[in-house]
């Protein structure tokens, strides 16, 4: 299986991201369904890209409370699957 097939719609996955603080990493984790992945620009400006944007990796998630949730992937950030 692929990492693309294995973070597809509709699969439950565990997103961990550690974002560096100081000495060390401030690690949150979030557990959903995947809705959505891929690339989103975002407001900022960054010349010689597409549309002049900024474009992040992001990975959308169904919380089981029903909240949404988008998480911006990065070196730091790390996806298992569930189940």
């Amino acid at each position: 299986m692929t990492t693309q097939q294995a973070i597809a719609p509709g699969r439950r996955v565990r997103v961990t991201t550690h974002i560096p603080k100081g000495d060390g990493f401030l690690t949150t984790t979030y557990e959903g369904v995947v809705v959505e992945t891929g690339q989103q620009k975002t407001g900022s400006w960054f010349a010689h890209s597409k549309d002049k944007k900024l474009w992040l990796e992001r990975i959308e998630l169904r919380m089981d409370d029903g909240e949404r949730r988008i998480c911006n992937l990065d070196q730091y950030t790390k996806i298992e699957v569930i189940g």
